[in-house]
C-alpha cells in the first residue's frame, strides 16, 4: 500500500476492474472489502461499499462486511496443536500468540500510520510543488500565448506596412509620371510663351517702324501747313502717349509673365501634391496671354486708324484762305524718341 489517502480516480478504476472480474455481487463486495482494507487502508462500511459497488440491496454489503470481519478474526487467531499439551494450555498459548500478533500488528499499523503521515506530507509537498509548477507552466503558457499573439499581430502589421509601402510606391511612380507630364506641358507652354514674346517683339518693331515713318511724314507736313503740323503734332503726341502706354503695358505684362513664371517654378516643387494648382495657374496664364493678344490687336487697329487718318489729312487740298495766307517758317518740333520695350 503506497498511498495513505487513495486517489478516488485510481480507486474507481480498481472497482471497475473488480466488477469485470467478479460478476457475482457477494464475491464483488468481499473483494472490495479486501481492496479497501488491505490496499488503501480504509475501514470498509456498508454505506461506503454500496456507494462504490451499487449492486444488490443494502442488506447485501452488510452481510458481506460481517462475514469479512469474522473471517479476518478467524485468520488472526493462532491455533497451537500439540499432542503433549492440555487443551487449556493450548488455548492459552493460542490466545497469547494471538495477543502478541495483535500487538505486533498494532505496532506495525502505528509505524505504517507514521509512514503514511510522512508519505502524506511528502505527497502534499509534491502536490504543492506540482501545483506551483502547474501555475508556473500556466503563466509561461499565458506569456507564450501573449507573445505569440503579439508576434502574429506584428506579422499582420508588417504585411499591412508592406502593402502600404507597395501602394505608396505605386502612387509615387504615378505621381512622378504625372509630374513628368506636367513638366513637359510646362516646357511646351514656356516654348509657346517664348514664341509669343518673339512674335510680340516683331510686331512691336513693326509698330515702331510705322511710328517712325509716321513721324517723318508729320515732319514733312509741318513744313507745308502750320495747322496741319499742330494737328499732326497733337495726334502724334497722343499716339506717342498711347504707344508709350502700350509699351509700358507690354513691359508690365512681360514683368508679370516673368513673375508668374517664377511662381510656376516655385509651384513646380509642390507639383506632386498640387498638380491641380499648376494647371489652374497655367489656365490663368493662358487667359492673360489671350487678353494680351486682344490688347495688341486693339493697338494695331488703333494705329492703323491713326495712319489712315493721317493719310487722309495729307491728301486733303488746302483751302483758299490758307493758300492766300503768307507762309511762315514752320517751327521745328522736337520729336520724342520712343522707348523700346
Amino acid at each position: 500500500m503506497s498511498d495513505v489517502l487513495p486517489d478516488e480516480t485510481r480507486l474507481a478504476a480498481e472497482i471497475d476492474r473488480l466488477k469485470a472480474a467478479f460478476p457475482k455481487t457477494r464475491e464483488l463486495y468481499r473483494e472490495v472489502c479486501a481492496l479497501l482494507f488491505f490496499r488503501f487502508g480504509i475501514t470498509p462500511t456498508a454505506n461506503r461499499l454500496y456507494q462504490l459497488v451499487k449492486r444488490g440491496s443494502m442488506s447485501t454489503p452488510t452481510q458481506v462486511l460481517g462475514e469479512f470481519w469474522v473471517e479476518l478474526r478467524e485468520k488472526s487467531r493462532v491455533r497451537i496443536e500439540h499432542p503433549d499439551l492440555p487443551a487449556e494450555l493450548q488455548a492459552a498459548a493460542g490466545e497469547l500468540v494471538a495477543t502478541l500478533w495483535t500487538k505486533s500488528t498494532t505496532s506495525a499499523q502505528a509505524a505504517l500510520a507514521a509512514l503514511r503521515t510522512d508519505a502524506e506530507a511528502e505527497k502534499a509537498s509534491a502536490r504543492n510543488e506540482v501545483a506551483s509548477l502547474q501555475a508556473e507552466l500556466a503563466r509561461t503558457e499565458t506569456a507564450l500565448e501573449q507573445r505569440t499573439g503579439a508576434l502574429l499581430a506584428a506579422q499582420v502589421r508588417i504585411q499591412e506596412l508592406e502593402q502600404a509601402q507597395a501602394a505608396g510606391e505605386a502612387t509615387r511612380q504615378a505621381l512622378e509620371t504625372e509630374i513628368a507630364r506636367q513638366q513637359d506641358e510646362i516646357g511646351a507652354r514656356d516654348r509657346a510663351l517664348v514664341q509669343a514674346r518673339a512674335d510680340f517683339s516683331g510686331e512691336l518693331e513693326k509698330l515702331r517702324a510705322c511710328a517712325n515713318l509716321a513721324e517723318e511724314r508729320l515732319r514733312a507736313a509741318e513744313k507745308r501747313v502750320l495747322l496741319d503740323v499742330d494737328r499732326e503734332r497733337t495726334a502724334s503726341a497722343r499716339l506717342q502717349k498711347e504707344l508709350d502706354a502700350a509699351v509700358h503695358r507690354a513691359e508690365q505684362g512681360d514683368t508679370r509673365h516673368r513673375e508668374e513664371i517664377q511662381v510656376l517654378q516655385v509651384q513646380l516643387g509642390d507639383a506632386r501634391h498640387l498638380a491641380g494648382v499648376v494647371e489652374g495657374n497655367l489656365e490663368a496664364l493662358r487667359s492673360s496671354n489671350a487678353a494680351y493678344v486682344r490688347e495688341l490687336e486693339t493697338l494695331r487697329l488703333r494705329l492703323a486708324t491713326t495712319v489712315a487718318n493721317q493719310a487722309a489729312t495729307r491728301k486733303r487740298p488746302p483751302s483758299s484762305a490758307e493758300t492766300n495766307r503768307p507762309r511762315r517758317a514752320a517751327p521745328k518740333v522736337a520729336t520724342r524718341k520712343r522707348s523700346s520695350s
